[in-house]
């Protein structure tokens, strides 16, 4: 479970309460490759205090609510580096928009358009939000390991982003040229004569 050592992970830089992990430190940074919500972080936060791989304080304030800060604990450090040095299978793809165009044969060109073009408008908001993230240039600091790390992660995201930019372009253009859907035959007699419809 992932967001189980990302919260390590930022515990590992800092100890935080888990408001300040949660708006401080996982929206700038981890949301934007293992999203979670409040309640998401707060529950792990209880399982790893109860496995000892983190501690947590209460520290008293005058008229408001006390405050909990959470600390990695040595066991916990050494479960973050054990998870970091480990093989990680490769994630399933679950792309609702791959669904809804693999199933698209009976609805009108102009509505598939828009479902595409919302979806190319999206990645490029996307792809807008990495651009603004305030990270110094990669080159101003060649030996800064931590810096180097932080960028490929975020080169990731933007190749992703420009990638999916990049085939929603294509998609646009296929589907623009091809048919509309009442000026075709009904798709399933190619089923009914045997054929497969590839």
């Amino acid at each position: 479970m992932s967001l189980k050592y990302a919260i390590l992970g930022l515990l590992n830089v800092v100890p935080m309460t888990g408001y300040d992990l949660k708006h401080q430190a996982f929206d700038a940074t981890v949301r934007h490759f293992w999203p979670a919500d409040q309640s998401q972080i707060y529950r792990t936060l209880g399982q790893l205090a109860d496995a000892g791989l983190v501690t947590m304080t209460v520290e008293a304030q005058d008229e408001r609510p006390d405050r909990k800060r959470y600390a990695i604990t040595e066991e916990g450090r050494q479960a973050l580096l054990d998870w970091l040095r480990s093989d990680q299978s490769i994630p399933t793809l679950r792309d609702p928009l791959l669904v809804q165009l693999f199933f698209s044969q009976e609805v009108a060109r102009a509505d598939l358009l828009r479902v595409v073009e919302r979806q190319l408008a999206a990645h490029q908001e996307q792809l807008a939000v990495f651009a603004q993230i305030p990270i110094p240039p990669a080159e101003s600091r060649p030996d800064d390991r931590w810096l180097a790390l932080q960028h490929l992660t975020l080169d990731f995201g933007v190749a992703l982003e420009q990638a999916y930019v990049d085939w929603l372009a294509r998609c646009k253009a296929v589907i623009a040229a091809l048919p509309d859907a009442d000026e075709v035959a009904d798709f399933r007699a190619r089923f009914a004569a045997g054929e497969s419809g590839e």
